[in-house]
């Protein structure tokens, strides 16, 4: 595999900078330099490894993902970059070897194999940055990078700009071949280890075991890091968004939910499968996840260039709409745009349709608007049209948490929709929840998710793993 293109990146990163800048200045009706002349100097600093409080153990390292973008160095700590935009030279400074450190943990990465092993011109020590700068003003984009490079530079000319983060961020949105080569390999990873938690019945009896299986396999992989620590819940508690407890009995309850993702150098997936936890669908979880498998197809349909995100996600409101007075959860006195209208399927999907998928689960500029007052647009992460080279999550759900309900079922307004004799037949279901990875093309989309979401063929795998476990304990007795 070529290296991973971080030339390329810092070039995209000024075109985004100066394009942003005279923007800026065109509103502003500002004079003076053009900001296509603009040449200025990128400086971006790794995080050291940091140690616990009292402790000699250093904390698990996670890179900066502004720095990962400029260098693709995914597992270098304390190293610095910076991109002379004028030379058009990107330079690598090593942190100092420090012989301590070499004793316990082993030589570092020398200049010449930080040559070879990434797309730099240049590979130094942090003691050459001082005189590579001098005395021009350096251009980072936050306090910790800023506090770094002034200890380097023994100056205090150094910027925090944040046109240089919004230029970072616009350049990271729009992936290219090799970063979405880095999503599909973590996407793969996941896909073995959904399937394997899905086959691994019924040895797993704890939802922790569930954790405990999907992290076994991401690692047999290669895949060292999560995206993001796992969700790993079962029976009502799959009604919870971002469940963090995953040590909970599975016994007597009808459903798993795990939302789990590997990454891979620094490129996260984020996967959600739901299955029953006895192999058998009881018919208000099969209801329930056919309509979110509903939703999540026609919403995934949807993905296309200069389609509003917005409307996926007004889309899959309908649909749940839909289904819900088939169901008879929702009453038939009032048309389906009026139950849009009062919002009261915003009680049974609270989050958004998806958000942006990169180096961070919730990559970067998405223009979520959090004030937004119309409650079903408030926490959607994305507020933007879809391009070509965006990676989006398609994740609807529909969930039936009491805690959340409890405003609606207190509210004439929504009570004149909701059937609550109905609804009480459903509380056992707990929330159902499927998500994808999707590239957005020229044309269309391409599902970075290939384990199955078909309800037949997860109860099938969930039932060969059930069968397959008792064979394994019938013969070990």
């Amino acid at each position: 595999m070529s290296k991973y293109p971080a030339k390329t990146h810092a070039r995209n990163t000024l075109s985004y900078y100066r394009s942003l800048a005279a923007a800026a200045a065109a509103a502003a009706n500002a004079t003076g330099t053009s900001s296509s002349s603009e040449k200025p100097l990128f400086a971006l600093t790794a995080p050291s490894l940091t140690l616990y409080p009292h402790c000699d153990q250093s904390q698990p390292f996670r890179q900066d993902r502004y720095f990962n973008y400029l260098t693709g160095a995914h597992d270098l700590p304390a190293a610095a970059v910076l991109y002379n935009s004028a030379a058009d030279r990107l330079t690598l400074y090593l942190p100092p070897i420090d012989a301590d450190d070499v004793m316990w943990s082993g030589l570092p990465l020398s200049p010449t194999q930080a040559q070879e092993k990434y797309d730099m011109d240049v590979v130094k020590y942090h003691a050459d940055l001082a005189a590579d700068v001098a005395s021009t003003n350096v251009l980072t984009i936050d306090d910790r990078n800023k506090s770094v490079l002034e200890s380097l530079l023994s100056s205090s000319n150094v910027t925090i700009s944040p046109t240089f983060k919004e230029a970072l961020e616009e350049a990271r949105l729009r992936k290219d071949e090799f970063e979405l080569a880095l999503m599909r390999k973590a996407s793969a990873i996941s896909d073995v280890s959904h399937r394997a938690v899905m086959s691994a019945l019924p040895i797993e009896t704890n939802e922790g075991h569930i954790h405990a299986e999907f992290v076994y396999h991401s690692m047999r992989q290669g895949s060292k890091f999560q995206s993001y620590d796992p969700i790993c819940c079962s029976g009502t508690d799959c009604g919870t968004l971002h469940y963090v407890r995953n040590d909970q009995e599975m016994a007597d309850k009808q459903l798993v939910l795990i939302d789990a993702g590997a990454e891979w150098q620094c490129y996260a997936s984020d996967v959600t499968r739901v299955f029953p936890i006895t192999g058998e669908w009881t018919p208000e979880a099969l209801a329930i996840y056919k309509a979110v498998l509903d939703m999540q197809t026609q919403s995934m349909e949807g993905v296309k260039p200069g389609v509003k995100w917005d409307d996926l996600h007004l889309l899959s409101h309908r649909i749940l709409i839909k289904h819900f007075l088939e169901l008879g959860i929702f009453k038939n006195t009032k048309s389906p745009e009026e139950i849009l209208e009062a919002r009261t399927s915003v009680g049974f999907l609270p989050h958004g349709l998806g958000h942006l998928l990169g180096m961070d689960t919730h990559d970067v500029a998405g223009h979520p608007n959090y004030e937004d007052p119309d409650p079903m647009f408030r926490y959607l992460r994305l507020r933007r049209p879809l391009e070509p080279g965006f990676v989006v999550t398609v994740e609807p759900g529909i969930y039936f948490n009491k805690f959340l309900l409890e405003p609606y079922l207190k509210d004439p307004k929504h009570l004149e929709i909701i059937n609550t004799e109905v609804l009480e037949k459903y509380w056992a279901v707990g929330g159902v929840r499927l998500e994808d990875d999707v590239l957005v093309t020229e044309t269309g989309f391409e599902n970075f998710t290939k384990v199955t979401t078909d309800p037949e063929e997860v109860a099938r795998i969930v039932k060969e793993g059930i069968a397959k476990g008792r064979s394994h304990f019938h013969v070990l007795a």
